[in-house]
C-alpha cells in the first residue's frame, strides 16, 4: 500500500498520526515524500509539478520496487496525486483511497488555501503556520517542524501547478477501480469529493462530521476503522 501525504507535510506524517503503527502488520508499507517535499528534490519551476509527474514519481517507486499492482492512500494533496494515478494509471492499483480533497479547486477550496499562501508571501513559512492556528487550531510540535523546514518557493510552484490542475473531471467516469473518498464534515473540500465521489463508478464517500482538513487527517482512530472495511472488501474481491 502506498502511501501519500498532504502538502507541507512529509512522509512523517502518516507516522505521526498512527497510520503506521496501524497498517504495517497487514500490508507492505510504501511511503513517499513527493516532489517539492520531505527527502525529495524540490525545484522551482511550477512545471515541474504538474499532475502526471507526480503521479508518475509514484509509479516509478513501484517499478523500481518490482511491484506490479498496490493499493493506493493519498491525503489532501496526496489525494489529487491519487486522482491524476486512478485517471492515468488504474492498471497499477488495485484500489484508491482518497481523502479530504477533489480533483479540481472549488471556490471555496481555493479560498481556504490561499488564505495561508498569502500570508506565506508575506511572513514566511511560520506565518503560514499562525494562519493554520488561527483557522484550525494548534498544531503539534512536529508538525510545525515538517512545515518549517520546506522549502517556501517549492510549495509556491507546487500551489501553482495544483491551481491549474483541470480535466480531470471528465475522466472521473473511466475510473475502473473501486475508491473511497472521504472529508472532514467541516472541509471545504467535502462538497466537491462527495461530487466526485458520485462521478467514479465504483466509488463509496464518507464523512467526518465536526471535523476540519487537518482533523481528517490526524483523527486516525476515526478515518482507520472506516477505511479498513474498505479495503477488506477490496482485499476479497482481488483474491
Amino acid at each position: 500500500m502506498v502511501l501519500q501525504h498532504g502538502f507541507t507535510t512529509s512522509l512523517e506524517g502518516w507516522r505521526a498520526a498512527g497510520y503506521v503503527d496501524a497498517l504495517k502488520g497487514d500490508y507492505q508499507l510504501i511511503l513517499v515524500d513527493a516532489r517539492g517535499h520531505g527527502a525529495s528534490d524540490k525545484p522551482h519551476a511550477p512545471e515541474a509539478y504538474e499532475g502526471t509527474f507526480m503521479a508518475g514519481d509514484v509509479v516509478a517507486v513501484l517499478d523500481d520496487l518490482g511491484i506490479d499492482r498496490a493499493r493506493f492512500w493519498g491525503y489532501s494533496m496526496g489525494g489529487r496525486i491519487g486522482f491524476f494515478l486512478a485517471t492515468h494509471f488504474p492498471d497499477r492499483f488495485h484500489c484508491f483511497v482518497l481523502g479530504g480533497i477533489s480533483p479540481h479547486f472549488r471556490p471555496e477550496e481555493r479560498q481556504d488555501v490561499a488564505i495561508g499562501f498569502e500570508a506565506m508571501k508575506r511572513g514566511g513559512l511560520a506565518a503560514y503556520i499562525a494562519v493554520r492556528e488561527r483557522t484550525a487550531g494548534p498544531l503539534p510540535p512536529e508538525q510545525k517542524a515538517r512545515i518549517l523546514a520546506n522549502d517556501a518557493e517549492a510549495l509556491f510552484a507546487v500551489w501553482e501547478a495544483m491551481d491549474r490542475t483541470h480535466g480531470l473531471w471528465d475522466r472521473l467516469p473511466g475510473i475502473p477501480v473501486p475508491c473511497l473518498l472521504y472529508t472532514g464534515g467541516d472541509d471545504a473540500r467535502f462538497a466537491g469529493a462527495k461530487e466526485a465521489a458520485a462521478f467514479i463508478p465504483r466509488a463509496e464517500f464518507f464523512s467526518l462530521p465536526g471535523l476540519n482538513h487537518g482533523q481528517g487527517m490526524a483523527r486516525s482512530d476515526l478515518v482507520l476503522p472506516r477505511v479498513r472495511k474498505f479495503l477488506e472488501r477490496v482485499r476479497v474481491s482481488v483474491k
